[in-house]
């Protein structure tokens, strides 16, 4: 009896290692299953100043498949944040896409004082490429100045450049900066006279015939049409009211009221600029990253391809109407429409559950000071002129002469260290009294020196945002924040740029494959989001990376 327990023991012990060791290898080909998991496309989605309160201020008006499909069916990061400042288009573009900051990237601003050229400098401008699509200049552009690689990028070298990337905006920095140092192609509209998608020579020596034959078809002319709003104005309560002295005009416009149909916007022949202006800019953006989708063959085999699209309208209506105009609701209630339609796209031709999606922006954005101060909010507008003048009467009484300050821009303070050396000054001393003038100013909060952002380490507020903005070789000596609610701007429309809150909160979603439905209240960053997407991918990190992966978004 002893004996028939004893080999009982034996051969059940045999098999419980027998079962665990399958299950073991169970799980083994599960972790291989999710080294190899990759979805078919990737596709990177920039709303251009969208805040993060346009999703719940607006969300009973939206549709089931646009804005509420992410957030019902994704992941939403509630506490989503820019960690650095200028909060800009195209630092913001650049941040998205590398992990990174303009402490590491270089994109500083859109443009910037370069102190080895003495000479302004646009972010994605490039003359030695040439215009593909028009005769201007319009598409002279290139990722150049950008120093490090993008997730865009790290996708085409992980696949041996077979993926394709293409990125698409209204604005060329919204797609040569997301399409990174080797995508296929990267298109953006030229408005003037001509109404043209275009590129340039650093992609191509000429436009794809889909890419022709869509500007021959008469789209953008169709969308110069009179703008009224989607739904019954008296429904847009969640803005102010229509006719305000905080908007600005279209040209011929007497008030900034709907419809909006003045003979700028109506015009068949000429400004097609005045498109980008309208939601329309948005929805002819929409219908040319949904052909792009089909011609390219996008996410059509096993091979992952990245899609990049930036919507820009938001931003130009942002800048002329304001956050809280009824004009920005009825933008993003259409915008919600125009996603509905790329995501039905991309079902169609790549397949539900085959690609993966995050949304976000580039910069948030602040309310009309003239409306905050009417509510008795701190607010208002630095007087540059006045700045400047005293300014200038301070430095030729300290130190002899105006020209130790070489430029200002991007609210920093470029001093010509030539000079500085043959006064036989210090610089350190001579950045502390500029700052210590400069908080002296009306509108002015705080002041920071490049001595200050090169021998510490910021780890919160307002000095680690600007330190992740300060680069080294591109940034000035003495950085300047204006106070809460106070902006360099006109007094109509809203802007950005700050290191405050309001325009560092934004969205950030995600959806698809490999992507786990929820939410979360905890801080992301916005360089976390190429660092998150690489994860999932299984490839290397951008070459600048300073994010994280979220992992709380991951499957």
């Amino acid at each position: 009896m002893r004996f028939y327990f004893i080999i009982t023991l034996f051969f059940g012990t045999l098999l419980f290692a027998a079962d665990l060791s399958a299950q073991n290898r169970g799980k083994d080909n599960n972790s291989d299953e999710l080294l190899k998991f990759k979805p078919k496309l990737v596709v990177g989605i920039v709303v251009d100043q969208m805040r993060y309160d346009y999703l719940t201020r607006f969300y009973d008006h939206f549709g089931e498949d646009g804005f509420k499909r992410l957030v019902e069916h994704g992941f939403n990061c509630k506490n989503n944040h820019f960690n650095y400042a200028p909060t800009s288009t195209g630092p913001g573009h650049t941040s998205v896409y590398t992990g990174s900051t303009p402490s590491v990237h270089g994109i500083i601003g859109n443009n910037w004082y370069d102190k080895e050229l003495d000479a302004d400098v646009y972010c994605a401008s490039d003359d030695s490429y040439t215009s593909v699509g028009t005769t201007s200049n319009a598409g002279q552009m290139s990722p150049h100045r950008m120093t490090v690689t993008t997730i865009t990028d790290e996708l085409r070298l992980n696949n041996q450049m077979r993926g394709k990337t293409i990125a698409i905006a209204l604005k060329d920095r919204g797609a040569v900066l997301p399409g990174g140092h080797t995508a296929n192609a990267a298109y953006w509209f030229h408005g003037a006279n001509e109404g043209k998608w275009i590129t340039s020579s650093y992609y191509m020596e000429q436009l794809p015939k889909w890419v022709m034959d869509f500007n021959s078809s008469g789209k953008a002319q169709s969308y110069k049409k009179a703008w009224n709003t989607l739904k019954d104005i008296k429904e847009y309560k969640e803005s102010g009211t229509d006719d305000n002295a905080y908007e600005g005009l279209f040209e011929g416009e007497t008030s900034p009221t709907f419809p909006h149909s003045t003979t700028a916007l109506l015009n068949k022949t000429q400004d097609f600029d005045i498109i980008k202006g309208t939601p329309f800019g948005n929805s002819l953006t929409a219908d040319f990253a949904i052909e792009a989708l089909k011609q390219e063959g996008l996410g059509e085999d096993e091979i992952t391809d990245f899609l990049a699209v930036s919507f820009s309208s938001t931003d130009y209506v942002g800048h002329m109407y304001g956050v809280n105009s009824k004009e920005i609701q009825d933008t993003y209630l259409r915008l919600d429409e125009d996603l509905a339609r790329l995501f039905k796209a991309l079902d169609k031709n790549v397949g539900e559950g085959e690609y993966t999606l995050f949304l976000t922006a580039d910069h948030a954005a602040i309310e009309v000071p003239t409306y905050l101060k009417d509510q008795k909010i701190p607010a208002g507008y630095i007087d540059n002129a006045s700045n400047k003048k005293r300014l200038a009467e301070f430095l030729k009484y300290t130190y002899g002469t105006e020209d130790i300050v070489k430029n200002y821009s991007n609210n920093q303070i470029f001093l010509d260290h030539k000079i500085v050396k043959n006064l036989d000054l210090n610089l350190t001393d001579v950045e502390v009294e500029i700052a210590q003038e400069f908080l002296g100013y009306d509108s002015i909060d705080r002041v920071y020196t490049a001595n200050q952002m090169w021998n510490n380490e910021y780890t919160t507020g307002i000095p680690y945002i600007l330190q992740n903005g300060y680069n080294q070789k591109r940034s000035g000596d003495v950085l300047v924040v204006l106070k809460p609610g106070f902006i360099s701007y006109g007094t109509t429309g809203s802007t950005h740029g700050s290191p405050q809150i309001y325009d560092t909160h934004a969205p950030l979603l995600f959806y698809g494959k490999g992507i786990k439905p929820g939410s979360t209240v905890n801080r992301t960053e916005i360089p976390d989001i190429a660092p998150t997407i690489s994860a999932l991918l299984g490839i290397s990190f951008p070459s600048g990376t300073n994010g994280k992966p979220i992992t709380a978004v991951l499957e």
